[in-house]
């Protein structure tokens, strides 16, 4: 659980805040109006959170690239049925 702060505290705080964050490890979230505005983690975590996301990133691509692999050697026909669509839209000059 992170340790929530109004902004205005925060700024008044904010060298105790980052020894918190550092050396106890804790992660503090900076709240305005009670919503939170942005959070304190240490180099560590953030380290850690960008390498997750690199990770995720690196799937999500990979995905969508079988993916369009697939749908481009499949015909337009086998597509519609899979999604049940009964109709398509043709152009004024498609027959």
């Amino acid at each position: 659980m992170a340790y929530e702060i109004p902004v205005t505290q925060a700024r008044a705080e904010l060298a105790d805040l980052i020894n918190r964050v550092v050396y106890g490890g804790e992660r503090v979230v900076v709240t305005r109006h009670g919503k939170p505005l942005v959070a304190l983690v240490s180099a560590a975590d953030l380290e850690r959170l960008e390498a997750s996301g690199v990770a995720d990133d690196e799937q999500v691509v990979s995905s969508v690239s079988s993916l369009g692999s697939a749908s481009s050697s499949s015909s337009g026909a086998g597509e519609r049925q899979r999604f049940g669509i009964a109709a398509e839209h043709r152009g004024p000059n498609t027959k």
